[in-house]
């Protein structure tokens, strides 16, 4: 059986530690701790687990600080978690079928990583990640902040999933500030990098630098298919927030340049016609987004509502605003299937029923 260590990086997670390391518990041949300056009592909590827990100073380089955690591990494979991922139980079953399972000449194992859920713990924000690679006695990560390691080599798929269950707000500017330094030292920006400093700008409504650093990530090229199209997606939503909608409608039709629709840019425009009530344009986006097959392995982010639910529940809007009842009911039927406890369903519900 192939052995796993795991390679965590820390800082001020008192409260988040144990409940990641529990979860992990069982699963994993070795435990490593790397603290980047804690103040609070997170080494505490990391010794009370393993006793290979170091320090390593801060340089505004997650890269640098990952590749350390990964130097210390000794076993066949190496992981990596954040303080505050989980894997639920039925993950933590999943995973210990993918390690009895682990083939000698697997080099990287790509797992779901949930990283944004609705109120009943669903989720709603989704990717894969490399999650597990093979020991190879060199640094692997890349990129000083939204880190990643290149796949290389033989690559598995798992649906053994990490899930990201963030507590407080933690320091929302610290990827931007790393960012900024980084220009104002005069470094270049691989294209991984703008896409990632641009979403940043998003995050802190900074939307008109945010449409700069996307329109120039796309003109240059060089990007990954999966960026570019996300990067049409959020160049939309910037365009639409600085007042231009003509612009934010075409940013979402470029994004037909990289590759085939996916779900999210067609929901996306369904959403464009349905504010303007241009009900039956919307409805063709909506229809086409749930013919559109899921492909998680991809790699891009994946938002699971788009290729079910909300195409079902804003389907529902549409034909009821053109006076179609039977329609929209229909479809608001089909919306409750995927998700039977979300309001808005409930809500439509009890407005059919009202009407007799």
């Amino acid at each position: 059986m192939a052995t796993i260590s795991l390679c965590m990086i820390v800082k001020n997670e008192e409260e988040v530690l144990g409940r990641c390391l529990d979860s992990a518990a069982g699963l994993v041949d070795e435990v490593v701790i790397v603290d980047t300056g804690s103040t609070d009592g997170t080494k505490g909590v990391a010794l009370s687990y393993t006793d290979r827990v170091y320090d390593f100073p801060w340089t505004d380089d997650f890269a640098a600080a990952r590749n350390f955690a990964f130097s210390k591990g000794r076993m066949d494979y190496l992981m990596w978690l954040d303080a505050d991922d989980v894997l639920l139980p039925e993950d933590r079953a999943a995973f210990l079928t993918l390690k009895d399972s682990l083939e000698p000449d697997v080099d990287v194992v790509m797992m779901p990583y949930h990283s944004g859920l609705d109120g009943e713990g669903r989720p709603t924000y989704t990717c894969f990640r490399e999650r597990v690679v093979r020991n190879l006695g060199r640094d692997l990560w890349e990129g000083a902040v939204h880190e990643a390691i290149s796949p290389f080599g033989r690559v598995i798929w798992s649906q053994a999933a990490v899930t990201h269950r963030k507590e407080g707000p933690g320091d929302p500017d610290r990827n931007l500030r790393i960012y900024e330094s980084k220009l104002a030292r005069g470094e270049a920006f691989s294209p991984r990098e703008r896409f990632y400093y641009a979403r940043e700008l998003m995050d802190h409504r900074r939307y008109a630098d945010g449409a700069r650093e996307l329109e120039g990530f796309l003109a240059r090229g060089g990007g990954w298919v999966e960026d570019e199209i996300e990067a049409c997606r959020l160049l939309s939503q910037c365009r639409q927030s600085l007042g231009d909608s003509s612009g934010a409608l075409q940013a979402l039709l470029d994004s037909f340049r990289y590759d085939d629709p996916r779900a999210e840019i067609c929901c996306a425009l369904g959403a464009w016609f349905q504010g303007r009530e241009v009900w039956r344009r919307a409805i063709f986006w909506y229809e086409l987004a749930l013919g559109l097959p899921r492909d998680d392995r991809r790699g891009g982010f994946v938002q699971p509502d788009c290729y079910g639910f909300l195409p079902c529940i804003q389907l529902c809007v549409c034909w009821d605003r053109l006076g179609r009842r039977a329609e929209a009911e229909a479809w608001n039927r089909r919306a409750g299937g995927y998700k039977p406890d979300d309001p808005c369903y409930q809500w439509n519900a009890a407005y059919f029923q009202a009407q007799g």
